[in-house]
C-alpha cells in the first residue's frame, strides 16, 4: 500500500513541478499588460485574462501537493501541544470526516457546470477574452480529485504507522 502512497504523491509533485513556472509566467504576462497598457497604450483584455487562467490553475492544480507537505492552512494552537498519537487521530479524523467529504461534496455539485461548459465550449468571461471558460472551470474537479488522491495517501500512511504510545 505504502508503493500507491508514493506514486500519489509522486502525481502531485511531479505536477507541482511543472505548475511553479506558472507564476513566474503570471509576473512577466502582468508585467507585459503594464507596460503594454501605460507605455504603449495598447489593451488586451485576454492577456488579463491569461493572468487570471495561471493564477487559478497555480491554486488549484498545487493544493494536492500543498497537502503533501503539510503548507496548508491549520490553526496549531491546540494541535502542536498534542501527543504523536492525538494528532494521528485528529488527522485520520480531519480525512476521513471533513477533507474528503467536502471534496466530493464539491466534486459531485461542480460536475454539471463542467460538464455543461464542455458541452458548449463556453466563450470568455469579457468580450474580447478566452475562448476557454470551459478550462477555467474543469480546474475545479482537477483540485477535487488531486486533494482526494493526495488525502488518501496520507490515509495510507496514517494507517500503516504503528500508533506512536
Amino acid at each position: 500500500m505504502l508503493r500507491v502512497a508514493e506514486a500519489l504523491d509522486g502525481l502531485n509533485r511531479g505536477l507541482a513541478l511543472g505548475i511553479r513556472w506558472l507564476a513566474l509566467l503570471m509576473v512577466l504576462a502582468q508585467f507585459a499588460i503594464v507596460v503594454g497598457r501605460y507605455v504603449f497604450g495598447v489593451n488586451s483584455i485576454a492577456a488579463q485574462e491569461s493572468v487570471l487562467y495561471m493564477h487559478s490553475a497555480l491554486f488549484m492544480l498545487a493544493a494536492g501537493y500543498t497537502l503533501l507537505v503539510d503548507k496548508h492552512v491549520r490553526v496549531d494552537v491546540f494541535y502542536a501541544g498534542l501527543s504523536p498519537r492525538t494528532q494521528r487521530r485528529i488527522d485520520i479524523f480531519g480525512h476521513l470526516v471533513l477533507l474528503l467529504p467536502s471534496m466530493a461534496a464539491l466534486l459531485y455539485w461542480s460536475w454539471p457546470s463542467v460538464r455543461n461548459s464542455w458541452a458548449i465550449l463556453e466563450g470568455p468571461i469579457a468580450v474580447g477574452g478566452l475562448e476557454a471558460v470551459f478550462l477555467l472551470k474543469s480546474l475545479i474537479p482537477a483540485f477535487c480529485v488531486l486533494v482526494m488522491l493526495q488525502s488518501i495517501a496520507l490515509l495510507i500512511r496514517l494507517f500503516s504507522e504503528r500508533a506512536p504510545q
